[in-house]
């Protein structure tokens, strides 16, 4: 028999802090249902789930995501820089410094 509530958490993290609220919610809740429920809007007010992403234990999911018992829904920020640019800018540099 399926309970009639679950225990989920929703997370959030700046460079400076991070949250991670657990709450109850009920069996089938959608992931935007937990965040608008966890009051982390609020307490981010700079957080726009139409254009921030969201994941469940690192994959990506949608806000539609029906969620699971212990399932952690994770709002991840815009990206400052592009990772791989990072990565073959410091490739390049590493090159740079070996013919010195």
């Amino acid at each position: 028999m399926d309970s009639p509530q679950i225990l989920v958490e929703v997370a959030y993290a700046e460079p400076d802090r991070q949250r991670i609220i657990p709450l109850m919610v009920e069996n089938g809740a959608t992931a935007e249902q937990a965040i608008v429920r966890s009051g982390i809007l609020t307490e981010f007010p700079q957080i726009d789930l139409s254009t921030n992403k969201i994941g469940i234990f690192g994959k990506a999911a949608s806000l539609q995501t029906p969620l699971r018992a212990w399932d952690r829904v994770e709002i991840y920020r815009p990206l400052l820089a592009d990772p791989k640019a990072i990565r073959r800018k410091r490739a390049a540099e590493g090159r740079d410094m070996k013919k010195r």
